[in-house]
């Protein structure tokens, strides 16, 4: 329940130690770079930007080569390999791949070109295909298409729209041109969409012949094949043959590549971490024999950057508190059980410097609503028993992967104690089985009470646990208060609103609404009942008189601290809004209840046994995940909005520290 405390760290060095000293650094993973040094007192930057362009370069090449990979030769996958995270390997074999990293690249060059002149093959083959497409029409014709003639007749190629006879082209050409003699019309091929035909005329009236087809639609193909078109065809197919057995043989040297894989990968990070390095290096103030490296560094870890890098180089290495004004990254650090709601926590919004971290609390209340909203035991044994086994078995996910599992596993484990507290196993599954298949009701009783026979109390119960949630958050902020040493606000702002809320929720117990909701008449003693008034009336009267207090006009602080007191209609709906953890779980329960009543309609014997396993499996696991991930949504909102909004605002910068940031394989470095 902390952040860790930031230090600022600044390191002088000897410039011949400037490389060693940032992999050093950058193996470390523990300093965010921020340097504040200028560029006076003889210090400058260095222009690292052509360096790390190449680095980048190389690395992109590797990119490309690995997208040719895993288009030509793709790695077998199984369906949780996402999960197996970075290949683990040891610094002497690292260094081994990259010492060869000049073959490397160019193989990773090599399938770029092998990939590029495969597209550019089937590009071809396209082109081609559409040559022959286009040459189908005039297959049977028996001379080229470029022909022009004879010395005394030309021939004339070309199509008309379909529907068009040897009869209606005579005709036409007839009535544009009537004095044409020798004329001869053949048509090669037609379809639904064109006639294909060949004109064949005196050469001297051939702009006329011509002029009257145009008239009636004629066009001349856009390619005219200098050889007849059989033999064109064959032509062009034998050049795809040709392009598809050489994209055969590029795809086969492809997948022989493919055992460089894991080179290429190692290649890549490697250059993707120098040019990470190259890029900081651009930032540093150097001088003509010294540079210096300063910025964030948790104060814990600051012994083993000592340790590492003081004792082995010609450095001064500096520790300082932040200055006040100062916003520094944050770190949180929590228990294990904690830190699996970090994640929920961060996508709201990291505490800002002085903020209370709400996370071990939060923790606590996430996994108990989340289990209340769910609420089946046999569903909770499901979902902590997967992410545990997934947990174990993938050691080396992304950490924040591990974190959300490991908080589903904990919410898995809140589903099945609410479950067994309420009597749900797969809804009322032991009841429909025993009463279908046996033929007597066996029923497993709940260990508190069964929400579908008492909503009304569950309801009850529900509010009562929002309104200590609410307490809480307006408890921290009174914890912050006072830490701010803001005594009057604590008073004012918390100490009243307790008074007053506690006045209110003693005032209504007694009455026949709270009666009517818990089914239940509770009677207090006199003393008690004028203890409440007496809090819900110093209460009222403090905040009015109290939330306006830094506004000097006495009517606007008296109207301000009304506005205040109107907020009790916000923290109504707060506590209304915890109703959602009785909706839920009446829905999970409602469901399973209903998919096992379904199952059961098909009756006893194997046809029913079989019938009910088919509904009873595809209906849970739909219930499960709906009812899974409303609950998620839904704890989410409770701690995001009615909690959080009591206390906390957020607003911190993540710890983003210069480190070996690797997409594919992590380097195992030696013990410090």
């Amino acid at each position: 329940m902390a952040v860790l405390q930031m230090q600022r760290i600044s390191i002088c060095a000897l410039k011949k130690d400037r490389k060693a000293i940032l992999e050093r650094l950058q193996s470390l993973g523990t300093v965010e770079m921020n340097q504040i040094a200028d560029d006076e007192a003889g210090f400058e930057k260095m222009d690292t930007l052509n360096a790390r362009l190449s680095f980048e370069k190389k690395a992109q090449l590797s990119e490309n080569a690995l997208a040719v990979l895993d288009t030509y030769a793709p790695e077998k996958h199984s369906l949780l390999s996402s999960l197996e995270g970075k290949k683990l390997i040891g610094k002497d074999e690292f260094n081994q791949i990259i010492s060869d990293k000049q073959q490397v690249i160019s193989d990773a060059n090599e399938l770029v070109a092998l990939n590029k002149e495969i597209a550019e093959n089937k590009a071809n083959i396209l082109k081609l295909s559409n040559q022959i497409e286009s040459l189908s029409p005039w297959l049977s014709l028996d001379v080229p298409m470029d022909f022009k003639g004879t010395k005394k007749a030309a021939m004339l190629l070309g199509t008309l729209a379909a529907g068009n006879t040897e009869e209606t082209v005579y005709a036409a050409i007839a009535k544009h041109c009537p004095e044409t003699e020798a004329l001869d019309v053949q048509i090669v091929h037609s379809d639904k969409d064109a006639v294909y035909l060949v004109v064949f005329c005196l050469k001297e009236q051939e702009t006329a012949v011509e002029e009257a087809l145009r008239a009636a639609g004629f066009a001349r193909p856009s390619q005219l094949a200098e050889k007849m078109p059989a033999e064109k065809k064959a032509d062009l197919e034998a050049e795809i043959k040709k392009l598809n057995m050489r994209n055969s043989l590029n795809e086969e040297e492809i997948r022989l590549l493919s055992q460089n894989r894991q080179k290429i990968q190692a290649v890549g990070d490697y250059f993707r971490m120098r040019a990470s390095k190259y890029e900081l290096l651009g930032t540093l103030p150097q001088s003509q024999r010294t540079f210096i490296v300063s910025g964030y560094i948790p104060a814990k870890a600051a012994d083993a950057v000592r340790k590492a890098i003081g004792d082995k180089y010609d450095c001064v290495i500096d520790t300082e508190e932040l200055k006040e004004d100062e916003e520094p990254p944050v770190i949180l650090s929590n228990n294990g059980f904690s830190a699996s709601v970090e994640g929920v926590l961060e996508s709201y919004g990291l505490p800002h410097k002085g903020e209370f971290d709400p996370t071990t609390i939060m923790s606590f209340f996430y996994v108990f609503f989340f289990g209340m909203m769910l609420s089946d035991a046999a569903y909770g044994a499901i979902i902590a028993i997967a992410c545990f086994i997934v947990v174990k078995k993938f050691p080396r996910m992304e950490e924040g992967m591990k974190k959300s599992l490991k908080m589903f596993m904990y919410c898995g484990v809140s589903t099945m104690v609410w479950g067994v507290l309420f009597g749900g196993y797969f809804g009322n599954v032991v009841d429909i089985v025993s009463g279908t298949f046996f033929g007597k009701t066996v029923t497993v009783p709940a260990l508190w009470f069964i929400p579908l026979n008492d909503p009304m109390r569950l309801l009850v119960y529900s509010l009562a646990f929002g309104v200590i949630h609410l307490f809480v958050g307006l408890g921290i902020k009174g914890y912050m208060l006072l830490k701010d040493k803001k005594p009057v606000d604590f008073l004012c702002d918390v100490v009243l609103w307790y008074s007053f809320l506690i006045g209110l929720i003693l005032m209504l117990v007694p009455t026949d609404i709270f009666a009517s909701i818990a089914q239940a008449k509770i009677v207090f003693p006199p003393f008690l009942n004028m203890l409440a008034k007496a809090l819900a009336i110093i209460g009222a009267v403090g905040l009015l008189l109290m939330s306006g207090r830094e506004n000097k006009n006495p009517a606007l602080r008296i109207a301000l601290g009304a506005y205040d007191i109107y907020n009790i209609t916000g923290w109504l709906s707060d506590v209304l809004s915890y109703s959602r953890l009785l909706a839920l779980g009446l829905a999970t329960g409602v469901i399973a209840s209903v998919v096992n009543q379904m199952g059961s309609m098909f009756g006893k014997g194997i046809v029913g046994i079989i019938g009910f396993a088919v509904v009873f499996i595809v209906g849970h696991t739909l219930n499960l995940a709906i009812n899974l991930l409303g609950a998620y949504v839904h704890t989410n909102r409770l701690q995001f909005v009615e909690f959080f909004g009591k206390f906390y605002e957020g607003g911190g910068k993540p710890f983003e520290p210069f480190k070996s940031d690797t997409k594919y394989v992590d380097i195992k470095e030696e013990n410090l």
